[in-house]
């Protein structure tokens, strides 16, 4: 796995209890009234997530992920190291699948000790550790490999249908079924972890940008697993920008709209399919694009996003969105304001 040699300077120890243990409903608490953080110019303001429009403007341009979540986590048993946990993060063009081999039962820490020829087993289907991925040294630790090539004996999808869950990690009180990790927009399967920026959008919510006459558009970005340690940038992930999305993005901005991109994933797909000419254009496939203030957004300009962990490559992103003041900024005001962390937690917009 590469390491990044750009660095975050939002520098913040999350309070203890910040992640959110449970989806919002399972909290008694509407998909569209958790909490927003609002973050322009030099100042922070707090709102609900329902409130959204009415800090955009006519002529802005939201751009959603419609990358439907999968069940990609399994019960398994390692030739080497007996009880795990494997995630099945990508398909990849030679039928090979990228695994992560976590500790069981919940998954909590990576198994950085496999091998190559290690077979992970879970319900009929074998997976033969062949190399790690990208290549090796996956681990930012220095110790051990975090991603894998397994070579599956068995049909990865049908096993994932019948006795998948959807990939979680031991903050949450319980597991919680597929559709709870699905937003209004996915309607494309392949994401390994969920794109979350969007899970608190509603229809109400999106038929209110829409009166208001900001536009709501979709691009696809098949997630990978996204348990980054600190400096780790994320792996390589499908993606597609259609021509219609493209072309409304260059209208815009020809106009004087802002392209606010909900979530990381977003903001991926969207730079990764920019001109030479620094327009937007029609492209699919794998995208290694990495955003970061050395290699900043040329057409993003604003971002809803969720909160991240201290050092995480998503923190250069936001940086390179938001600037670093903004961003420090925000998340001083998300800890001191008990904002929740994770995929069902609170949110951030940041419009600089």
């Amino acid at each position: 796995m590469r390491i990044l040699e750009e660095h975050p300077t939002t520098v913040f120890t999350p309070p203890r209890g910040a992640f959110a243990p449970a989806p919002a409903e399972a909290r008694g608490v509407a998909r569209d009234a958790t909490r927003l953080l609002v973050a322009t110019g030099d100042s922070t303001a707090h709102a609900r997530f329902r409130d959204l429009a009415d800090h955009l403007e006519p002529g802005d341009l939201v751009v959603v992920n419609n990358s439907a979540t999968v069940a990609g986590q399994l019960d398994a048993r390692s030739s080497r190291h007996g009880a795990v946990v494997v995630h099945l993060a990508t398909p990849l063009d030679d039928g090979t699948w990228v695994v992560e081999v976590r500790s069981a039962p919940d998954a909590a820490r990576a198994v950085l000790g496999a091998e190559p020829g290690d077979v992970v087993t879970a319900v009929g289907l074998g997976l033969e550790l062949l190399e790690p991925h990208p290549r090796d040294g996956s681990s930012p630790t220095g110790r051990g490999n975090r991603l894998w090539r397994a070579r599956p004996d068995g049909d990865v999808v049908r096993t994932l249908e019948r006795h998948g869950r959807p990939i979680a990690y031991g903050y949450l009180d319980r597991g919680y079924p597929l559709p709870d990790y699905q937003t209004i927009f996915a309607s494309r399967p392949g994401s390994a972890e969920m794109p979350s920026a969007a899970r608190p959008f509603t229809t109400d919510l999106v038929t209110r940008l829409v009166s208001k006459g900001v536009g709501v558009v979709p691009v696809t970005l098949h997630t990978g697993v996204s348990s980054q340690e600190a400096g780790e940038a994320p792996q390589a992930e499908r993606f597609e920008v259609t021509d219609s999305t493209a072309r409304a993005v260059n209208a815009a901005r020809a106009g004087g709209g802002r392209i606010v991109a909900v979530g990381t994933t977003v903001t991926r797909a969207l730079e990764s399919a920019v001109s030479d000419a620094g327009r937007l254009e029609a492209r699919a496939g794998w995208t290694t694009r990495v955003v970061t203030p050395g290699a900043p957004p040329r057409v993003v300009t604003g971002l809803v996003t969720g909160w991240h962990d201290p050092a995480a490559s998503h923190l250069l992103l936001v940086e390179a969105v938001a600037g670093a003041a903004l961003s420090q900024a925000a998340y001083d005001a998300a800890v001191a304001g008990g904002y929740l962390w994770h995929e069902f937690g609170d949110a951030a917009l940041f419009l600089p």
